[in-house]
């Protein structure tokens, strides 16, 4: 807050940038009425629940989407003799406060659908809800974690790791059996993001039947995602040779 104004107009950006993409989603929804069975309300509930879980990961784990800086400057060897993890060290090394505005924006697309759906609300489906969002941070960051790893051997954070960050941040925010089967699974399987929108969100709308507790584990189940990336972040850094700078 040192520099308040610069802030301020920082997060107003912010604001707008998922606000300009949200007002297309409402227009096309406004020309064809729904999308492959799903409803206006039912697929801005899947952007707001993606949405904020990015925006969140955006703000802590920052630090990682920029560790590329770290370690051509050698700045990471200092990092490597301090007594703490270094995944704990880099999450903090900086953080976004900026993404308010986007959280904002998100947060208020997520509460105008829950208002409009008529949603018969229990206990069970708040929690999946809350658990959602909790997923979806997970999985983004345990992304930035993969990308981060990948500059201990090409020093620069290779534009690639963009498909899976903000590519799958754009396809997750619609549900996923809208697309062909095979991106479907990919986005299920291999990055969870199909146990962040598209499984829950079935159960949360009553388009499927089943144990609660099921639906419940299943974003537990994508938030698990980081377990893998913070094994592959530990074989990096045990395999990193200094940059000399």
């Amino acid at each position: 807050m040192q520099y308040r104004t610069s802030f301020l107009l920082l997060s107003f950006g912010q604001f707008f940038v998922p606000f300009t993409v949200f007002a297309g989603l409402y227009m096309l929804f406004d020309r064809f009425g729904e999308l492959k069975g799903w409803s206006f309300y039912e697929v801005a509930l899947c952007f707001g629940v993606i949405h904020m879980a990015f925006s969140i990961s955006e703000c802590f784990a920052r630090g990682f989407d920029s560790f590329s800086s770290l370690v051509s400057a050698g700045e990471f060897d200092r990092l490597l003799v301090r007594p703490r993890s270094t995944v704990v060290q880099v999450l903090g090394s900086k953080f976004e406060f900026t993404r308010a505005g986007r959280l904002a924006q998100s947060a208020a697309v997520l509460i105008w659908a829950l208002i409009a759906l008529p949603v018969d609300w229990t206990i069970a489906k708040a929690v999946t809800l809350a658990l959602m969002i909790i997923s979806g941070i997970f999985i983004f960051a345990g992304i930035y974690i993969l990308a981060a790893t990948m500059c201990f051997w090409t020093i620069q954070t290779m534009e690639l790791a963009n498909i899976f960050t903000d590519g799958g941040r754009e396809m997750s925010q619609y549900p996923l059996d809208i697309y062909k089967k095979a991106v479907t699974r990919f986005f299920t399987f291999i990055i969870p993001f199909g146990c962040v929108n598209y499984l829950p969100l079935q159960y949360i709308t009553g388009r499927a039947d089943g144990s609660a507790l099921g639906y419940m584990l299943l974003p537990a189940a994508g938030a698990l995602f980081i377990v893998p990336c913070l094994f592959i972040w530990h074989f990096g850094v045990r395999h990193y040779r200094s940059t000399g700078s």
